[in-house]
């Protein structure tokens, strides 16, 4: 029987927030295996497509390094088009048996689009810039929506501060955060 989607990806905080023409893209290092943590500086952020795309995920790693590895194929095969790249692999993913059986959540921006990728098709942009998954995801995104409007702090400098106060409430963060820049 699969587990309930809001028991899956609960490791971890990703964070993407756009303001003006930038956009950062940050996550937190926690590693945890129940109740355990078993390692504090992870790296859940990578940039890719020659830096000019970033990604973050939550949920396994292993099925995670998979999904970061098709996607930069599907960005090199559709030229950099961040959408359609997208769709393609929510497509591969929603229907290809040995993809079905990822449990992940990706989060991909480039200068223009910020997007969360599922295993079941779907295919998101935010409304307002920002973007959060895993089980400090509404925390991160609160922070950050009031941060957006009651301050002038850049999209990295939100992000940092998000994470951090995600990190003080959700045991599946931590406070050592990679942030990843485009601007």
């Amino acid at each position: 029987m699969a587990r309930p989607a809001s028991h899956r990806f609960h490791h971890t905080t990703i964070l993407a927030v756009r303001r003006g023409d930038g956009v950062a893209l940050g996550g937190d290092g926690q590693v945890t295996l129940g109740t355990t943590v078993l390692k504090h500086g992870a790296s859940k952020i990578r940039r890719l497509l020659d830096g000019k795309v970033l990604a973050g995920f939550a949920g396994s790693t292993a099925d995670a390094v998979a999904l970061f590895t098709r996607f930069e194929r599907k960005l090199e095969e559709y030229h950099g088009q961040l959408e359609r790249a997208a769709v393609e692999l929510a497509t591969d993913w929603r229907t290809e048996k040995t993809l079905r059986q990822l449990e992940a959540l990706l989060v991909v921006a480039d200068r223009k689009t910020t997007l969360l990728i599922s295993g079941t098709g779907d295919v998101i942009a935010p409304d307002d810039g920002v973007l959060a998954v895993g089980s400090g995801g509404p925390c991160a995104t609160a922070a950050a929506r009031a941060l957006l409007r009651h301050t002038t702090l850049s999209a990295e400098e939100i992000v940092n501060e998000a994470l951090g106060i995600a990190g003080e409430i959700d045991i599946y963060t931590n406070g050592n955060l990679k942030i990843e820049v485009l601007a």
